[in-house]
């Protein structure tokens, strides 16, 4: 099993939060995985779309995060983000663990972010890589 993981750093500091969360499990369960850095939100459905191509991978894990600005720009990244991992997804038959976060300011990505499981928020690129890896086995158990 190989999973590839498309970070979108363009807050650097929150999305090292969320590849760690999803590399320390990754790791815990013995997984092998290769990352990937995009610009930002809006270019990780096209990098998904290139890996899938590859035939590399097992899965996909995404990973950014969009904090809301003073514009409807925040709207239209969250949704076009989502909307075209999903189309990957479905497209190429392919596992896409969606951990980009949508959030309303720096404090609600950081708790999310966040190893610190003590803060009571589920990091959300643990949650992505788990999302990922479950429908791998769900299709292996199924198959």
């Amino acid at each position: 099993m190989k999973i590839a993981i498309i970070t979108a750093p363009f807050y650097r500091h929150i999305n090292e939060g969320l590849y760690q969360g999803a590399t320390d499990y990754l790791n815990r369960e013995n997984i092998e995985y290769e990352r990937f850095d995009v610009t930002g939100a809006l270019e990780v459905p096209l990098a998904c779309q290139y890996l899938a191509e590859t035939n590399r991978f097992n899965a996909i894990v995404a990973l950014g995060a969009v904090i809301r600005g003073e514009t409807a720009h925040f709207d239209h990244v969250c949704e076009q983000s989502a909307r075209g991992i999903m189309n990957v997804s479905l497209q190429h038959n392919l596992p896409i663990g969606n951990g980009i976060i949508t959030v309303e300011n720096e404090k609600q990505a950081l708790a999310r972010s966040s190893v610190d499981e003590s803060l009571g928020k589920e990091n959300k690129g643990k949650e992505a890589a788990q999302a990922a890896v479950g429908l791998l086995r769900m299709r292996k158990e199924i198959l």
